[in-house]
């Protein structure tokens, strides 16, 4: 349960903390003090990395001194009656030094190899699970995206710091039943030993004239206000500015565009359930690695067998967290849910198996700087079979963002210096609520702007949820609705000028396109399959929308190239049932994704 504006620490968080005060206390220094498995967040100053910390006996010869008494004569003037002297022998005694050495055995600190500067794991997954006590200062063996590297100073991590978005901007949405988490914004919070802090521990409150935050840490955006808000965990403390808005007509539109018919025979693909079953199990490990490409063909609407294949271009990462990572904040996922291309620069929403589908479901963004791709050698990354110095170049050229949320994770787009995420529940049902878009700094991998919108069609009784979107620019998305009532899917594109967001219907194709037998959620006996990829290539100006192993390319209308709406062709891809996890377009060329292994593939011949 959130606590907010509390200020109090639970039971467990205290025995804890006494426990670590115990365990720095004690004498015995050259054992490891081991400690639950967690997420550590580097900080701005570096330090040398060793691949070991050992206290070991060493013999040293030791310079001693002594001191003893030693016998001396001195002559000394003694008097003789009034006038004469008499010279005389005294014995006296002083202390002399004797100086010499001797073999002595101590017990000594002993660094292994310098590795390299912490400040080469700025971006990266660090992890840790113990530490040693050398001079008063704690030493933590961190694993760094999943590898085992070796010890760093404690003072290499963010220690006692909060980093959240510093302003937060939400449509006035009188029909919001949930209101705006204020643990979005959290970026991350650390303790005094640079610990990641669960979200759920950390104080929350909130000032403001008009606006309140609910015991459930939720901020209503139903009428105008300002608000500021207090992230406080120990010493570390942040504030952000939210604003509601004041606009309550914002995002109301209309679905006035008539859709264009299709001719599609009746098509059916597998059921999600049954794809899932068939694509559980990853196939690899880091010790048996993919060594060849994958190239799956397709055949196109006119029966054409090889209309048009798919090839692997990059395998990802196995994993990038240290083995026994058993909660979601410290586990990075090899399972991919979306991609997006950006010149050379791939970034995807990683989500842990069966989390897409929660509410507030969050994970990781990994960035990828392809420039740099092997496209086999990544996998091995969590493992030591890559040489020290050629991990190292890949860590360099991947950075993995906190904790954070990704709605289902498919709705992905990236500009060069922002990655954006349209943060949606795919079973919110059409809901009215507003939708967050999260903007993501590639240069740090962590949030710095929020904003909520939303679309209705009139009124609230009609509104549009978008689970996939596709990013043009920092002011535009095009999103795609599908009206299951109409059997049609909408093309919408919303646009932002500075904290305000209009959107209009661009497109629409009265289809459902494909169908299902059967369903994991509604077993009915005809429902549609979820989409699970959708994006615009401007170089044809066509849409690409993803079901399963389907591709269906549809005339977007924008660049006065195609229609809006009509449907081009489609490609069924024979993968094995291994479904599509995004779409992402660069130019002319269109990439997808598929798990099991994780990898991402271009599609040759599609657009031609």
């Amino acid at each position: 349960m959130r606590r907010f504006a509390l200020g109090m620490m639970t039971s467990a968080a205290l025995m804890a903390g006494l426990a670590s005060q115990v365990q720095a206390s004690s004498k015995d220094y050259s054992k490891s003090t081991k400690t639950d498995l967690v997420t550590k967040i580097m900080g701005n100053k570096s330090y040398q990395v060793y691949s070991s910390l050992k206290l070991e006996e060493v013999t040293k010869k030791v310079k001693t001194k002594t001191k003893e008494k030693k016998k001396y004569t001195v002559k000394k003037k003694s008097k003789k009656g009034k006038t004469k002297y008499k010279t005389v022998k005294q014995v006296k005694y002083k202390w002399v030094t004797k100086t010499a050495y001797k073999n002595v055995k101590k017990k000594e600190w002993k660094f292994g190899k310098k590795l390299t500067a912490s400040a080469d794991f700025r971006y990266a997954h660090v992890q840790s699970k113990s530490y040693k006590v050398k001079d008063g200062k704690r030493y933590y063996y961190i694993y760094v995206d999943g590898r085992p590297v070796g010890y760093v100073n404690e003072k290499a991590f963010a220690l006692s710091k909060a980093n959240v978005v510093s302003q937060v901007s939400l449509v006035n949405n009188p029909s919001d039943s949930v209101g705006f988490n204020a643990e979005d914004t959290i970026n991350y919070v650390t303790d005094q030993h640079g610990s990641l802090v669960d979200n759920d521990s950390v104080e929350i409150s909130c000032k403001s004239a008009k606006l309140n935050i609910s015991d459930t840490g939720y901020v209503s955006s139903r009428k105008a206000g300002t608000a500021v808000l207090t992230f406080k965990y120990g010493k570390a403390k942040a504030t952000s500015k939210l604003t509601v808005r004041g606009d309550a007509k914002e995002g109301i539109s209309s679905a006035d565009v008539t859709p264009v018919k299709t001719d599609l025979p009746k098509i059916e693909t597998w059921s999600a359930s049954d794809g899932a079953s068939l694509s559980s199990s990853p196939t690899i490990t880091s010790e048996d690695a993919v060594s060849s490409s994958h190239k799956y063909w397709a055949t196109d609407m006119s029966g054409n067998a090889k209309g048009a294949d798919i090839e692997t271009v990059f395998y990802h990462p196995t994993v990038l967290s240290a083995p026994g990572s058993s909660n979601l904040e410290a586990k990075v996922s090899s399972a991919v849910q979306g991609i997006d291309f950006y010149d050379n620069d791939l970034v995807t929403s990683n989500l842990d198996l069966g989390q897409a589908d929660n509410w507030e479901a969050r994970g990781h963004m990994v960035y990828y700087n392809m420039r740099k791709v092997k496209k086999y050698n990544w996998q091995l990354i969590p493992s030591k079979m890559l040489s020290f110095n050629t991990w190292l170049s890949y860590i360099k050229n991947i950075k993995v963002s906190p904790y954070m949320k990704l709605g289902h994770g498919q709705s992905v787009g990236s500009t060069k210096k922002y990655v954006y995420v349209l943060a949606n529940w795919n079973r919110s049902n059409n809901w009215s609520n507003s939708q967050e878009l999260i903007r993501v700094k590639k240069s740090t991998m962590e949030i710095d702007k929020i904003w909520t919108f939303k679309v209705w069609n009139g009124s609230a009784k009609y509104p549009r949820i978008f689970l996939n979107a596709d990013v043009i620019d920092d002011n535009t998305l095009l999103a795609l609705f599908h009206n299951a009532s109409k059997h049609r899917y909408e093309y919408w594109k919303i646009s932002r000028s500075g904290d305000s967001f209009k959107a209009k219907e661009v497109g629409a194709t009265g289809s459902d396109l494909i169908r299902t037998g059967s369903d994991r959620i509604s077993n009915s006996a005809e429902v549609h399959p979820e989409v699970q990829g959708f994006v615009w290539n401007s170089a044809y100006d066509v849409y690409y929308i993803a079901f399963n192993d389907y591709l269906f390319k549809i005339g977007a209308g924008l660049g006065g190239k195609t229609d809006a709406g009509k449907l081009l062709n489609y490609y069924k891809f024979d993968t094995g049932r291994r479904e599509f996890e995004g779409l992402s377009s660069y130019g002319p060329e269109l990439y997808l994704n598929l798990n099991h292994p994780t990898e991402t593939l271009k599609v040759n011949h599609i657009t031609k």
